[in-house]
C-alpha cells in the first residue's frame, strides 16, 4: 500500500560526523558503445545527499551495481569510469576499490578521512549479490558503522546490498529516496483532481497489476503503446500485424467489464506501418481500419489531441511508459505529445520509467515537470502497490 505518511528513519535523524557512512546508490547509468557515460542523472540526483555528508565529516564508501554482470568479474560493467564525473560533481578526489569486498576495500575505508570519498567496484561483479546472501552483507556491512539507501531504483530487489545487509547495521533512507517516496505517497493518497494516469509500453503483464491499482484511485487513465493494441483487440478491433498478447485479451476485457466509470481511455486512430522500420510506409488510420499485415506503432492525431487535452486539464499526473515507438521519428509524434502536455498541465507532474524520461529530455521539458523518477521497477512495483524490501528493511522513524 501506498504510504500515507512516510515512516522510515533519515540520514537527517542520525548522527554522521567523523562516522564511515555506507552508502547504496543506483549508479547503473548508460554507456554508450566505447564505454563512455551518456547521462549522469542517477549520479546527479544523489549529489545534494553526498555534499550533505561531506559537509558533516561522514566518511563516504559508495556502493552501486552497473548492467548484468551476472556475478562474474567483467569490466565491462566496471563503475571505475564514474570517479572522474563524481570527482568534479563534489568537488574532491574520490577514491576507487578494484572490488567491493575484503581486506583491498576494508583497508580503504578504515583509511578515509572525514569527508573523503570512496566509490568501490560493481556489487554485481558477485553472484551473491542478487541472492541477498548473508554473508556477502556481513562482508560488506564491515565497511561502515552506518547504512544509507538512497538507491530508489533499486529497492524493488531483495539483494544483499539493499536488504540483507540491514541485518548488521543501522539503516536508514537518503533524501532521494525519501524524496520519491514522499512525492508518489502524497500523490496517490491525496491527489489533487482530476487525476489522470498515463500508462504505456510494450506488455500489458507489466502494467496490468499497476492498471488494477490505480483504476479506483484515478479520473481518467489513458492506454499508449503496444500495450493498446492488445485493449483494442480485446474490443472485437482487427489489429493486423500489430504486437498484441492475444493470452491476456480474456483478463483485458474482464477489466473493461469492472470499468463501469468508463474511467479506461483507449486511443481513437493510429500511425500504423507496413514494416518495422524508420523509412516504412506509414499511415493515419481509425482503429477499425488498421489494414491486413500493416502494424500500429504510435497513436493517431487525433489520440494525441484527445490525451494532450486530458492530461494538461488535469490536476495530478502521473505518466509511465512511451506511446510508441518513439527512438523512430515517424513514430514519435504520441510520446512527444504527451511529454509536451505533461510540461504544461496546471498540476502535479510525475514521470517514471526510462523511457518516458527519455522521451522528456528529447522534447528539452524535463525541468517542467514536478518530478521525474529515477525509477523504473520500483516506481512500477510501488504504483502497483507492492511491499518494496530495500524500502521495509529501513529503521522505522520511532526507532
Amino acid at each position: 500500500m501506498a504510504l500515507k505518511v512516510y515512516h522510515k528513519k533519515s540520514v537527517r535523524d542520525v548522527a554522521v560526523d567523523n562516522k564511515r557512512v555506507l552508502v547504496r546508490v543506483d549508479y547503473n547509468v548508460p554507456r554508450d558503445d566505447a564505454g563512455q557515460v551518456t547521462d549522469l542523472t542517477r549520479v546527479n540526483n544523489t549529489v545534494p545527499m553526498l555534499q550533505y555528508l561531506i559537509k558533516r565529516g561522514a566518511k563516504i564508501v559508495l556502493m552501486s551495481h552497473m548492467g548484468r554482470p551476472k556475478g562474474e568479474r567483467n569490466m565491462k560493467y566496471s563503475l571505475e569510469c564514474l570517479v572522474p564525473h563524481l570527482s568534479r560533481l563534489l568537488d574532491t578526489e574520490v577514491k576507487f576499490c578494484e572490488d567491493c569486498i575484503g581486506d583491498r576495500a576494508e583497508a580503504m575505508a578504515e583509511a578515509l578521512a572525514p569527508g573523503e570519498v570512496l566509490l568501490l567496484e560493481n556489487l554485481r561483479f558477485y553472484k551473491e549479490e542478487e541472492k541477498n546472501d548473508a554473508e556477502f552483507a556481513a562482508k560488506l556491512a564491515r565497511l561502515g558503522e552506518l547504512f544509507v539507501c538512497d538507491a530508489f531504483g533499486a529497492v524493488h530487489r531483495a539483494h544483499a546490498s539493499l536488504a540483507a545487509i540491514t541485518e548488521y547495521l543501522p539503516a536508514v533512507s537518503g533524501f532521494l529516496l525519501e524524496k520519491e517516496l514522499v512525492m508518489m505517497g502524497k500523490l496517490l493518497d491525496e491527489p489533487n483532481r482530476p487525476f489522470v494516469a498515463v500508462m504505456g509500453g510494450a506488455k500489458v503483464s507489466d502494467k496490468i497489476g499497476v492498471i488494477k491499482n490505480l483504476l479506483p484511485k484515478v479520473d481518467r487513465l489513458l492506454i499508449g503503446g503496444a500495450m493498446a493494441n492488445t485493449f483494442l483487440l480485446a474490443l472485437g478491433y482487427n489489429m493486423g500485424a500489430s504486437m498484441v498478447t492475444p493470452e491476456h485479451v480474456e483478463m483485458v476485457r474482464d477489466l473493461m467489464k469492472k470499468d463501469i466509470e468508463k474511467k479506461i481511455v483507449l486511443p481513437e486512430d493510429l500511425v500504423v506501418a507496413d514494416a518495422f522500420a524508420a523509412d516504412a510506409r506509414t499511415r493515419n488510420v481509425t482503429v477499425d481500419k488498421v489494414p491486413e499485415g500493416w502494424m500500429a506503432l504510435d497513436m493517431g492525431k487525433r489520440t494525441v489531441k484527445t490525451y494532450s487535452a486530458l492530461i494538461r486539464n488535469a490536476k495530478t499526473v502521473i505518466w509511465n511508459g512511451p506511446m510508441g515507438v518513439f527512438e523512430m521519428p515517424a513514430f514519435a509524434a504520441g510520446t512527444e505529445g504527451v511529454a509536451l502536455a505533461c510540461a504544461k498541465s496546471r498540476g502535479n507532474t510525475v514521470i517514471g520509467g526510462g523511457d518516458s524520461l527519455a522521451a522528456l529530455e528529447q522534447v528539452g521539458v524535463t525541468h517542467l515537470v514536478t518530478h521525474a523518477s529515477t525509477g523504473g521497477g520500483s516506481t512500477l512495483e510501488y504504483l502497483e502497490g507492492r511491499v518494496l524490501p530495500g524500502v521495509e528493511a529501513l529503521l522505522d522513524a520511532r526507532e
